[in-house]
């Protein structure tokens, strides 16, 4: 045990007003602690994987069996593609490339960097093919473009991606960007990915209540079971943002700081307070 390690038991003995069992508690507390949390994450982690894959398959299968399939010929098979490619980039992927600083908080911070810069380029290359398979589909069929606040707030959704995209490769993969500014970007970076998140699965909600007036609109209110699966998938998609937002959030799921973050911390606190770091 090292000596700060020592100290601290020493201080929750002390607070424990020196009580026979406070050694046990924590003793107990160091033995069990890490390890419940620790299965906890692991069980909220695939729960919302499953959620997220299993949104994707019912896209799939609603616009593949009861809208006739996928095509890339301006027709409706066309736009088919177009809920399919959004619900796998702009929600499962982008989900994912939040979530992988928790999942692999042990690993190199560079191979995360990296990690989720690649699985949001992924995303961001996915939402884009959709995004054109509806244009195609609405130039092919003489329909206004962007006429409906589904398609506003989808491509707002897209164009803010792109900016995340772009501001997150040149802050955190480029050397350029200083030490300074990494840490006053950082809270904001973290803030928009979340907040494009919650803006991509509302958007989407959006999309599935237009897509199901403008197909079934007359036989919806009967329960027909190509509403329930679109109304299951919005189920879904809530369930799955909702799981990452408290993933994301929760402090003790937050990656820890190695030494050289550490040191970056403290050169940060510096430069800000104007104070001098403290030795070890």
């Amino acid at each position: 045990m090292t000596h700060q390690s020592r100290q601290t038991r020493a201080c929750l003995l002390s607070l424990g007003g020196g009580r026979p069992g406070s050694s046990v508690d924590l003793q107990n507390m160091e033995d069990s602690g890490p390890d419940r949390r620790g299965s906890v994450f692991a069980g909220l982690v695939g729960a919302s994987q499953v959620l997220g894959l299993v949104s994707v398959v019912i896209t799939g299968v609603w616009m593949g069996h009861y809208r006739g399939g996928f095509a890339w010929d301006g027709s409706a098979r066309e736009f088919n593609l177009h809920p399919l490619c959004m619900v796998l980039g702009l929600v499962l992927l982008h989900g994912d490339a939040i979530l992988v600083y928790r999942v692999f908080s042990n690993e190199a911070k560079k191979k995360v960097k990296l990690l989720h810069g690649t699985i949001h380029l992924l995303a961001l290359i996915t939402s884009i093919v959709g995004v054109v398979a509806v244009f195609d589909f609405h130039s092919a069929s003489l329909i206004p473009h962007l006429y409906s606040l589904h398609s506003w707030g989808g491509l707002t959704t897209l164009i803010l991606f792109s900016s995340q995209w772009v501001m997150g490769l040149l802050f955190f993969l480029f050397p350029g960007a200083s030490s300074w500014l990494r840490a006053t970007y950082l809270p904001i970076h973290v803030f928009c990915g979340l907040t494009l998140l919650v803006m991509a699965i509302g958007t989407s909600l959006l999309g599935i209540t237009e897509k199901l007036l403008f197909s079934i609109e007359s036989s919806y209110p009967q329960f027909t079971p190509e509403g329930v699966l679109a109304n299951i998938l919005g189920v879904f998609l809530v369930l799955f943002g909702v799981l990452l937002c408290y993933l994301v959030t929760r402090e003790e799921y937050r990656r820890p700081p190695n030494p050289e973050e550490e040191a970056l911390s403290v050169h940060f606190k510096t430069l800000t307070e104007g104070g001098a770091p403290a030795t070890p």
